[in-house]
């Protein structure tokens, strides 16, 4: 039996506010998924051009595979986290990821080859506990204030996501590669604390069954959405195998990539609110959602032909963000809506697969077309990939406005 406090039948439920409860088990929750996230993140900006002072740094395909691998084993691991989690409990399995994403944050800050980095990065991967954190999510929040808490682990994975875009090329320079894999594990350290102290104990719940994937992996409106997925965050990491190297040979150094970042971060965010309301208030759905994969694909297309100078890449990063946050905010909002109410679970858990795969083989893919047939294929994939998406994502049913 749930507690009070998150029962839908307490008062702050039934006038729509979330109670006390669940605003502390939400933000906290938020806060270590978003830290989770920061270990893929801050790497990215950076990695690229670090990666060329250690042995076998000029091999852009393990440079890939060093960003990438994180996705690889957090995909093979969130299922078995989820599944852990309902028989041992969430807080248990999620002390557990963090200790293991601990472990790879110091194996990689001791590294001091690439191998042994992306062994590092392997077991960062491997403390995948979006999963448990998502159930912990649904079982310390009522039905009505559930989309509300989810929303803000959204945000926090958007705010974690830029502020690493930014902050990374500074901290950087001031801290080294090592520095920041150090400073990743310590908050992950601190994140137990967070999960002991702060999050609020689940209450008990009866032991169910596998989670029946059959009915989500046959609904033609998810396949769409989770082919999405994983094409956006496939162009996400090649694009940053890429990207630091390339503003790197346009003149600016590393420690000033935060010059070009924070404006298209801050202006790309800025660019998404009023689409996300025309998404969401005004039934535009579909075509905010089909506008936004065209941006991501004009923006890859154009990085394969255009000059790279610095102006140019600036500009099409922005077009490239501005679709990309459009598409991080709205199709797990898709998702949600349009899973089989008894499935949703399952639902998410096959989309945040399929995301993390994607982050995968875009880091693989990426270094090895750099490698083997330089930077401008890389784009030119990603372009293409992106033109099969709006052609999948094209017949799409439009989901009711919301009211």
């Amino acid at each position: 039996m749930p507690t009070d406090s998150v029962s839908t039948a307490t008062p702050a439920a039934r006038s729509g506010r979330m109670s006390a409860l669940e605003v502390r088990a939400s933000a906290s929750l938020a806060a270590i998924f978003a830290l989770r996230m920061l270990g893929l993140f801050l790497i990215m900006p950076v990695f690229s051009v670090f990666a060329q002072t250690l042995p076998g740094g000029n091999d852009t395909f393990l440079v890939g595979l060093a960003i990438g691998i994180y996705g690889l084993t957090q995909s093979l691991l969130y299922i078995p986290y989820g599944w852990a989690s309902d028989r041992l409990g969430r807080k248990p399995v999620i002390i557990f990821g963090l200790i293991v994403f601990a472990i790879g944050s110091l194996v990689a800050a001791l590294s001091h080859d690439l191998y042994w980095i992306i062994v590092g990065r392997a077991i960062q991967g491997a403390g995948a506990i979006s999963s448990a954190v998502m159930a912990c999510v649904a079982d310390l929040t009522s039905e009505a204030n559930r989309t509300k808490a989810m929303a803000m682990i959204g945000g926090s994975i958007g705010v974690s996501f830029a502020l690493a875009i930014v902050s990374a090329p500074s901290l950087y320079h001031w801290l080294g590669m090592s520095g920041l894999f150090s400073a990743i594990g310590i908050l992950a350290v601190l994140a137990i604390f967070v999960v002991l102290w702060v999050v609020p104990t689940p209450p008990a719940h009866p032991k169910t069954g596998h989670a029946p994937f059959s009915e989500v992996l046959h609904n033609p409106e998810l396949l769409r959405l989770n082919f999405g997925v994983f094409v956006l965050h496939a162009t996400q990491t090649a694009l940053f195998v890429a990207m630091p190297r390339m503003l790197v040979a346009a003149g600016l150094p590393v420690s000033s990539h935060w010059e070009i970042y924070l404006p298209v971060m801050f202006l790309s965010f800025v660019a998404m609110v009023p689409a996300i309301i025309a998404a969401e208030k005004r039934g535009k759905m579909k075509a905010v959602l089909l506008s936004a994969i065209g941006l991501v694909m004009i923006a890859q297309f154009a990085l394969a032909e255009l000059p790279p100078t610095v102006a140019v890449l600036t500009a099409l990063l922005f077009i490239y963000f501005a679709g990309f946050n459009v598409l991080e905010a709205s199709q797990p909002s898709l998702v949600s809506k349009l899973a089989p109410g008894p499935r949703k679970g399952a639902a998410v858990g096959v989309y945040n697969t399929t995301q993390a795969l994607g982050l995968f083989c875009g880091g693989v893919l990426g270094g090895f077309l750099m490698t083997h047939l330089g930077q401008t294929s890389i784009f030119v994939f990603c372009g293409v990939g992106a033109l099969v998406w709006l052609i999948i994502a094209a017949p799409m049913k439009a989901p009711a406005p919301r009211h």
